[in-house]
């Protein structure tokens, strides 16, 4: 940037000026024609979507989906006294019926105790062994079926396929929560596919209508500090603009979003309002000198072109470097904001000279308020320059001291604690997971013969019984264990049978047809133990039981070495035990969109130095920029581990944000200065006008916004509201760190009797 307007950039802005009408009309139709590719714009609500393509516990989890047809259960459970009673036992199989018949339900494997009590179309030998061994086949449903207080029961909906469903997710979970709601006594729904789906619909939703609100309280705040409905407008169309174009480009590029996505609003919002704040401040105080409304747009687009330029590069080039990642979300989040970001800038720079344009405007009169503020901006730089050694070194302090919380920061695995307690899908967990059992369902899976035989299941037997025995003393974490094995023990050993083993699954498939085949794939040798586990365990007890039965499966099936047969060709011996499912998915989720992070934020802060250096022709510049960007992002990670917030899917990625966001505030104060310092002001005059003039738009930005995500706090899912919380303590801390930061460092490496390295 220079500190003098070239030529080509006072030509630029000229014909932005004289085209304005047509360009703020070309703009109003974009954005018309926008709206309805916009609105067709959709996110992939799927968990496997945010994990790498070659993620082992992804390629694990899709492989036993393969081998076993996938674990996509729902749980409908109650209490009732009666249960066990006739009456209790017909109106569980009455319920199961109707939860059947929902679309998306696969009929033929509904779980129900009425069923696995007293099975229908039984032959002699079955119903005399039930009878026989009521109380036994009680205890083997115990945890899945019923509960210990012998009140509680659950129905066991497994769900078709999404590509084979008539109906989506979204209208199944409705319909089975609709019957759940009407039954008596009321039921509760649970599974780890709700889970999901709820995650994607809080997102989806509370960011649609809170988004609404958000800009309603932000246009209020604006209105408040600018005095003017143009200053509420122009900033809000600007984001509305940016938002709608980006949306409408990721539709027509097929770009495919995740979760992680659902940020843009938010983050288009801050760039937006920035940018517009810091002209409107600009803008007013070149009439409040008595230059005429055209002469000002054009002195205002001369004067900060060059900034929000550099300003919005700055910040692209932060987010792109998100495309290192080997997630494929990640990657879509850093192209999604580098574009939103640069649309930023065309919207700003084609809206703002006719939005300025537009009817009456006469130069603003300052308010109290407004001198206030400019009273309090003298004093702060007053006090960076009379104090700047113990500002610096409380500032040193206190990020030493935010940088501890960097060792307490935790990663959240416990996917309830996405949702507030209030919630339907935490009640139903905490009411399944106190009266019945655990609401997640996994797997290990080990190597299996062609055809069954006692002595490997043996083996399985052993496996199962280490498994029963993982839990520790005084907790217990692994509420099921189910292995073929089991139901195998419960049936006696047939007489005069030629092959007891063959008859005793023959008889299992009379109980339950679809039983073996759920954990037993003779063509792909391969068998499984199904676990229920608690969902509501800590991020320790729950990697710690994961690692404990994962190494149980190695233990007792450690697989063996690929066998060399030829020179071309080779023998691959089964895989070794393993645990897999969803469950192991969900708590291994943080960690996923964690992976390359460190390197995507050196990466970022490596990019933005060379662009600040190159923006303002100064290695040393640049270099000082840097220190008040990196401020906000310790303040910010350092208080999550402070106050105890985990890393969760709304925060994973916070420090690439924050620093995509603070180079805004920086960029305006140094272009500031160095304007000043152009026209041969002081170091001191440069610092205190700079304060008067782009610390007032730092402000009035930090404070619109501030408020604006405040909105977030109300929302139902929790990662939406520790996101709102720490960028707003992002932007808080980029202002202190511009403010208060960045003048210390221009005055320790400037001098008036040095020149501008502009």
């Amino acid at each position: 940037m220079s500190g003098h307007p070239r030529r080509w950039l006072e030509s630029l802005v000229d014909r932005l000026y004289n085209l304005r009408w047509i360009l703020l009309l070309i703009s109003l139709v974009l954005t018309g024609l926008a709206i309805f590719p916009a609105s067709q714009l959709t996110f992939e609500q799927s968990i496997e979507s945010l994990y790498a393509k070659d993620d082992r516990h992804l390629l694990d989890y899709l492989e036993s989906k393969n081998l076993f047809g996938g674990d996509e259960f729902v749980f409908v459970a109650y209490t009732t006294p009666d249960l066990l009673e006739p009456e209790g036992l017909v109106e569980v199989r009455r319920f199961s019926e109707e939860l059947s018949k929902i679309p998306g339900v696969n009929t033929e494997v509904t779980q129900n105790l009425a069923d696995a009590l007293s099975p229908p179309k039984l032959n002699f030998f079955l119903r005399a062994l039930i009878r026989r061994k009521q109380d036994e086949l009680t205890q083997l449903f115990r945890g899945v079926l019923i509960g210990d207080d012998n009140q509680t029961t659950a129905i066991v909906l497994r769900l078709l396929p999404e590509e084979k469903s008539p109906v989506s997710r979204a209208e199944t979970f409705r319909q089975i929560r609709r019957l759940a709601k009407a039954h008596t006594p009321a039921a509760y729904v649970v599974g780890e596919p709700v889970q999901v789906h709820d995650m994607f619909r809080y997102v989806e939703e509370d960011g649609d209508i809170l988004f609404k609100v958000s800009l309603n309280l932000l246009a209020l705040v604006l209105f408040l500090l600018f005095r003017r409905l143009r200053w509420v407008m122009l900033p809000l169309l600007v984001v509305i603009c940016s938002i709608l174009w980006t949306e409408a480009i990721l539709v027509l590029g097929n770009f495919q979003l995740s979760m992680v996505s659902s940020m843009l609003n938010s983050l288009v919002t801050i760039i937006g309002i920035a940018t517009v704040a810091h002209v409107a401040v600009h803008f007013q105080e070149l009439q409040r000198n008595n230059i005429s409304r055209p002469r000002a747009i054009r002195q205002t687009m001369v004067e900060l072109l060059p900034a929000i330029f550099w300003t919005c590069a700055t910040t692209a080039a932060g987010f792109a470097s998100l495309l290192t990642s080997e997630i494929a979300p990640v990657r879509s989040f850093g192209i999604m904001m580098a574009l939103g970001t640069m649309i930023v800038l065309l919207a700003a720079t084609i809206l703002l000279p006719g939005g300025i344009s537009l009817g009456h405007l006469s130069a603003p009169l300052k308010h109290s308020s407004e001198r206030g503020l400019e009273r309090l901006l003298k004093k702060i730089c007053i006090g960076t320059e009379r104090y700047p050694k113990l500002l610096l070194g409380g500032t040193l302090l206190f990020v030493l001291f935010a940088a501890g919380g960097f060792y307490r920061l935790k990663v959240e695995t416990d996917f309830s604690k996405n949702f507030r307690d209030s919630s339907d899908i935490v009640k139903s967990l905490n009411f399944v997971e106190t009266r019945l059992g655990g609401a997640s369902t996994w797997e290990v899976n080990f190597p299996a013969p062609p055809q069954l035989n006692e002595e490997y299941l043996d083996r399985v037997r052993a496996l199962a019984k280490d498994l029963e025995q993982v839990n520790p003393p005084d907790k217990q974490q692994l509420t099921k264990v189910i292995a073929i094995t089991e139901t195998l023990d419960f049936i006696p050993k047939i007489p005069f049978a030629s092959d007891p083993l063959k008859s005793k699954l023959d008889q299992i498939k009379t109980l339950q047809p679809d039983f073996e085949s759920s954990l037993y794939n003779s063509e792909k040798g391969r068998m499984r133990i199904v676990l229920r586990a608690l969902e509501r365990q800590s991020a320790e007890e729950k990697l710690s039981l994961i690692h404990k039965v994962d190494a149980l499966a190695k233990k007792h099936f450690p697989g063996a070495q690929v066998k060399q047969v030829s020179q071309d060709s080779s023998i691959t011996t089964p895989q070794p035990g393993k645990a897999a499912g969803i469950f192991i998915l969900l708590a291994y989720l943080i960690d996923s969109l964690l992976k390359d992070q460190l390197f995507s934020f050196l990466l970022a802060g490596a990019s933005i130095l060379a662009m600040m250096t190159i923006a303002f022709r100064s290695f040393k510049i640049g270099l000082i920029s840097m220190i008040p960007n990196l401020f906000p992002i310790v303040l910010v990670v350092g208080a999550m581990g402070w106050f105890g917030l985990p890393l969760n899917i709304g925060t994973a990625m916070i420090a690439s944000v924050s620093m995509g966001l603070t180079t805004d505030s920086s960029i305006h104060f140094i272009t500031g200065f160095l304007r000043e310092r152009s026209r041969g002001a002081s170091i001191t005059d440069a610092l205190r006008r700079t304060h008067q003039s782009v610390g007032r738009a730092i402000i009035f930005a930090t404070c619109a916004l501030v408020a604006g995500f405040s909105v977030l706090t109300l929302s139902h899912f929790i990662p939406l509201i520790y996101f709102g919380a720490l960028v707003s303590v992002a932007m808080i801390g980029g202002m202190l760190g511009s403010l208060i930061l960045l003048p210390i460092l221009l005055r320790l490496f400037y001098t008036d009797h040095k020149e501008s390295a502009a």
